[in-house]
């Protein structure tokens, strides 16, 4: 029920995700009536659907406190500890970002080893895609969670991008050694002392994001969220003046037409529905937070994710790495898989 095309888009994101991954089955947690009515266009996705009854809601303007408080009965709530319980492999919502994670923080608890959770999420680079974490979870970090990020970010990259053994850098005002935070150097030097199962290259500055050159960003929440909103503004913008520019006269139309399809991929490799799916990585449970703002192909893409990261079994990859980063016990819990 949460996100600004709710529950429309939820359900139909349903629909398209049930045509890929045809193992999947749902559970619906929000208005009988209004679902019930949006799955009678979808009788396959139906079929393969239970619905979950609950008039509570978390409205965009709860803070996690209150969502906290009196949000355990919501649609949100109610799907986090379904998670929980064992009934379903990943909770999905569009929801409010911040009551989603204090709930799903406070439900499924960090896994051994972890000190906090991070936001993490795939972005367009020129090469294909890659991961940054964290996004806003966050805001101050020392050397041990970022050190931890790496592990994390690089197992959800190994998962849901399918990278054998990412490239993982640290985001920094340099790629100098000697540059930075103490907190970032440091973390830099512990990543350079260990073997792990991705190869870390240093550091990277803010244009590194999107060349391409890493596979996993690694910063704090603080950072990652103003370079992830920079970067949102940026491809729009992109976009707003392509349309613009070839709109501007008759020659510049034919030489639209001319590239429609260059430009289309264009537009789909900047469009934030084809990246969607932040995940909150480090709980004892997998957790996926959609745009608000995502239609319903984004929200099957935040589906995809849900359903690879179960797939993979993707708690055992960073319980793994952390054993053997020293920064874990290895006793974190495997993640169900249907």
């Amino acid at each position: 029920m949460g996100g600004d095309h709710a529950p429309a888009a939820a359900v139909e994101g349903a629909a398209i995700a049930r045509e890929r991954y045809p193992n999947v089955s749902f559970l619906l947690f929000g208005n009988q009536a209004a679902l019930t009515s949006l799955l009678a266009a979808y009788p396959k996705l139906a079929a393969i659907s239970e619905i979950r009854h609950t008039d509570e809601v978390v409205s965009a303007d709860d803070k996690p406190s209150q969502a906290l408080r009196r949000g355990r009965g919501s649609s949100m709530g109610l799907a986090i500890a379904a998670v929980q319980e064992g009934e379903a492999d990943v909770a999905v919502s569009a929801g409010n970002t911040g009551a989603m994670m204090a709930m799903a923080k406070f439900m499924l608890k960090t896994m051994p080893g972890i000190d906090r959770p991070a936001l993490a999420t795939i972005l367009p680079s020129s090469r294909g895609e890659c991961v940054m974490l964290d996004l806003g979870a966050n805001v101050e970090c020392d050397a041990r969670n970022l050190v931890e990020f790496a592990v994390m970010g690089a197992a959800f990259a190994r998962t849901v991008l399918g990278i054998p053994r990412p490239r993982v850098a640290l985001l920094n005002v340099g790629v100098e050694e000697l540059k930075g935070h103490e907190e970032v150097k440091e973390a830099g030097q512990r990543l350079k002392a260990v073997d792990l199962s991705f190869d870390f290259v240093g550091f990277i500055e803010g244009d590194g994001i999107a060349a391409g050159s890493v596979d996993v960003v690694v910063t704090d929440g603080f950072t990652g969220n103003v370079a992830l909103k920079t970067a949102e503004g940026t491809a729009r913008m992109v976009t707003r003046l392509f349309a613009s520019a070839f709109r501007s006269s008759l020659r510049s139309k034919l030489g639209a037409l001319m590239a429609k399809r260059g430009l289309k991929a264009l537009k789909d490799h900047l469009d934030p529905n084809n990246h969607n799916g932040a995940v909150f990585l480090g709980l004892n449970g997998l957790v996926v937070k959609s745009h608000g703002g995502a239609n319903a192909l984004g929200f099957a893409s935040a589906l995809g994710v849900a359903h690879d990261m179960s797939a993979d079994n993707l708690l055992s990859r960073i319980a793994a790495d952390l054993e053997n980063s020293g920064d874990g016990d290895g006793t974190a819990e495997e993640a169900a898989v249907s």
